[in-house]
């Protein structure tokens, strides 16, 4: 199986790529561009992308830009200019977590992707998009993979939330919790992501790294390097439990 890992930032790629390698000094192959013979720019022309191939699966490591938006398109440039079809589509990197739940330095599996600022401001709240008859508000990564990726990881099964501003004070932090008690985390680009992959007929799964807790911003706090870390080391095992679940995904479609 071949699986498309969309990171929004170089140094969130990098930690996968890391988690990736069955030796870390050992070198890799070169990255490179999507178009080809596009390299990507400041203003960011061009995808970089890396590959790296484990026993049973192989990891195209994408990095795709900042924010729900560029996620989708750089997903879908790499989905529809891929030469040989991918089984599954990885949103990846750090965010913030809700704490107690998802403390700083601990991993996040999504459950559940949600767009949780796609919708309306009314007199009476907040309404998203799918209550609003305009298109959906979640998706839902296969529940046995995502399951069997937060047992191996260690991580937090919980809805992940997609935002376009990021969280940074407490009244906000405790609105998104009101309408969404269950969350682990939130970040940028997995709704973007995921919707790609939808557009493809493609399963999607998303994991997060926590470097802060959702609330008041502040920078001091962060923990970016931890979460980095916390990231490679959850890819340096969910290489092989995709596989499986790839394996048997494929032997049940061929079955049907």
């Amino acid at each position: 199986m071949r699986a498309l890992v969309v990171t929004a930032v170089g140094a969130e790629s990098d930690s996968v790529l890391t988690g990736l390698t069955p030796h870390p000094d050992s070198p890799g192959p070169e990255p490179r561009t999507l178009p080809p013979g596009r390299p990507r720019t400041k203003s960011g022309e061009g995808y970089l992308i890396t590959r790296r191939d484990l026993p049973g699966i192989a990891f195209d490591v994408l990095v795709g830009g900042v924010g729900p938006a560029a996620a989708a398109a750089g997903t879908a440039t790499a989905l529809a200019l891929a030469e040989n079809p991918y089984g599954l589509v990885v949103s990846a990197g750090i965010g913030g977590g809700f704490v107690p739940a998802a403390p700083v330095g601990s991993l996040v599996v999504a459950d559940a992707i949600v767009a949780a600022d796609l919708g309306a401001q009314t007199p009476d709240g907040f309404v998203d998009v799918a209550s609003l008859g305009f298109g959906r508000s979640v998706h839902l990564p296969p529940a046995e993979l995502a399951a069997r990726a937060a047992e191996a990881t260690g991580a937090l099964l919980a809805p992940v939330l997609t935002v376009s501003t990021v969280t940074g004070t407490a009244d906000g932090a405790a609105a998104l919790a009101a309408r969404h008690p269950m969350a682990g985390a939130e970040a940028m680009e997995g709704f973007g992501v995921a919707e790609a992959a939808a557009a493809h007929g493609l399963p999607v799964l998303e994991i997060r790294a926590v470097s802060n807790a959702v609330g008041p911003r502040d920078r001091a706090a962060w923990r970016i390097g931890d979460a980095l870390t916390a990231l490679a080391e959850g890819f340096r095992v969910l290489g092989p439990v995709l596989a499986n679940w790839g394996e048997r995904h494929e032997q049940h479609r061929g079955q049907r």
